[in-house]
């Protein structure tokens, strides 16, 4: 029943990959690659094999984006397995079924597996191209796709268990990613680190990874299947409305109290009394009922890994080596990334699964009205909790550390601030906007996620690419200058000039890619508001 006479394997199977999606991402996901390999290929004629560095970093290189694609991509596959099933109030009927929930579990995880094996076994033939380039062996080839793909297998499974916690896919998709890019980060961080140990590398990569990855899987696969054996929220379909007081009696860890600061700034009490003249009814529904309608679970969670994370990081890049500032404003901006479009994404979205849109769009409230009240709501919620992670650095410009050295450092401190700012407005912006074009929250929500991407990260790997193969040409510089469209580029050319422990750390920085992307992202967000604004100009442009 496991495996072999699986009727929710067979079933996912037939329904994934015949689908023309399935279809589309296996060229798309080849075509990148083979592009990679191709832009990267060695140019020269003759070919020294007696120091083969063009072809290790060439190889390096196709693994690293193939691994952060797939780790990228796991998420979307397994975290709505189940959470869909609620979604379509399916999940009772699938229970009742003679099927073990350990079956159903299995059956899931393995047909999210499945795609994502179809698409790294499709990129075989690119990386056997690259092996006659010399200073690749076979075994090494194995050993990394050992370790890619037992690391993919636990981040299904991550997924998939978040997937059986939560009654929303877009709670689900948001957990597992918080989870799974340190765990990626820090793959990717021991895989270079052991570089020039090449045999203990090979080693760990085909025995401590697959063992560890595999208990990793056990645990969380016992876990779901206790869920589902005992599921609280039979019946939720994950749109029931959850008080928050009662949810706080039963919660572990973090709570929420609407009443105090600074849980307020984003969660505000339930109104016990009219609406003031003049107030906006849907940004006071949309913050006082709507966003945390479903409960705070997915919230508490978020704020405690986040703050769990940020702590080390923060030591280390704000106070101990205070010239590494910068990396902790990205690990900011990444919680950004992940946070911000979610109280946005669904806010017109959810309005259509619910059909209740056409009957908001027929009310007295204008669209202006509605536009607002769900962008500001949105925002304020994405602000205030990625605020809590930058009042450090503020904290840290009251240091004589940053401003004794030198006054621009101050300076560059509030650059941070902005550059912050900015972000938390285009990924508010772009959900909103993907909420209004697409009818299902998850859709929005991934779509959103695939906009960010491209614009903070694809810069970023981009200018690695170009520094690494294209260096001092007139393409490198082109790759730069086109950088500044990431916040994360823009956070790194910032200067500063701090001294720790002895050390110089001054970072020179490049200024001018700062204030153009200063002057990108208002370009970009009046853009997108421009075009927001004429969508709810005519009710009939957002109407289902």
């Amino acid at each position: 029943m496991y495996l072999t006479q699986n009727p929710v394997l067979q079933h996912e199977l037939l329904a994934n990959l015949r689908r023309p999606r399935a279809f589309l991402l296996l060229f798309a996901y080849v075509a990148l690659l083979g592009g990679v390999v191709l832009l990267a290929w060695p140019q020269e004629r003759v070919l020294d094999m007696a120091q083969p560095q063009a072809a290790k970093r060439l190889v390096g290189l196709f693994f690293l984006g193939q691994y952060l694609l797939a780790s990228l991509m796991a998420p979307s596959f397994a975290a709505g397995a189940i959470t869909g099933e609620k979604e379509r109030l399916s999940l009772e009927q699938l229970l009742a079924s003679p099927m073990r929930p350990g079956a159903i579990v299995f059956g899931k995880l393995l047909a999210s597996l499945t795609h994502l094996a179809v698409l790294m076994i499709s990129s075989l033939p690119i990386v056997m191209l690259c092996l006659p380039l010399g200073g690749v062996s076979p075994y090494e080839v194995l050993g990394a796709y050992v370790a890619m793909t037992s690391s993919v297998a636990l981040f299904g499974m991550i997924s998939l268990w978040a997937s059986s916690y939560f009654g929303r896919t877009v709670s689900a998709l948001v957990v597992s990613y918080l989870m799974i890019l340190p765990l990626a980060l820090v793959g990717v961080t021991v895989w270079n680190t052991l570089e020039r140990l090449g045999p203990l590398r090979l080693t760990i990569a085909t025995t401590v990874v697959p063992v560890a990855c595999f208990a990793g899987c056990v645990v969380l696969w016992e876990a779901a299947r206790r869920r589902l054996l005992y599921p609280p929220d039979l019946g939720a379909g994950g749109q029931d409305a959850i008080d928050l007081e009662t949810e706080g009696e039963d919660a572990v860890g973090l709570y929420i109290d609407r009443d105090a600061f600074p849980d307020k700034l984003f969660a505000p009490p339930k109104r016990t009394d009219f609406l003031p003249e003049g107030a906006n009814p849907i940004y006071d529904k949309e913050m006082r009922s709507e966003i945390f309608s479903g409960g705070t679970l997915m919230l508490r969670v978020v704020i405690q890994i986040s703050m769990v994370l940020a702590i080390p990081l923060m030591a280390w890049g704000l106070y101990l080596q205070p010239q590494h500032a910068p990396w902790y404003i990205a690990y900011v901006l990444l919680f950004n990334m992940l946070c911000g479009p979610v109280f946005s994404a669904g806010s017109v979205a959810s309005e259509r699964e619910r059909q209740t849109l056409d009957l908001l769009l027929t009310t007295l409230i204008t669209p202006w009205q509605i536009l607002w009240g769900k962008l500001l709501a949105g925002l304020r919620v994405s602000t205030v909790l990625t605020s809590f992670l930058m009042w450090p650095v503020l904290l840290a410009c009251l240091m004589p550390l940053y401003w004794t050295e030198s006054a621009w450092n101050l300076v560059t401190m509030a650059g941070y601030f902005l550059i912050v700012a900015l972000s938390c407005v285009t990924t508010s912006l772009t959900g909103l906007l993907c909420s209004t074009l697409y009818s299902k929250t998850s859709t929005s929500l991934m779509a959103t996620y695939l906009a960010i991407i491209t614009l903070y990260l694809a810069p970023l790997a981009a200018r690695y690419f170009a520094d690494t193969f294209y260096q001092g040409t007139a393409a490198a510089g082109l790759v730069t200058a086109a950088g500044a469209v990431s916040p994360f580029i823009a956070a790194f050319a910032l200067p500063l000039d701090i001294e720790s422990s002895g050390s110089a750390g001054q970072v020179a920085g490049q200024p001018v890619l700062f204030f153009a992307h200063c002057v990108w992202a208002v370009a970009y967000n009046l853009a997108l508001l421009g075009l927001l604004v004429w969508l709810f100009k005519a009710r009939w442009r957002v109407a289902d």
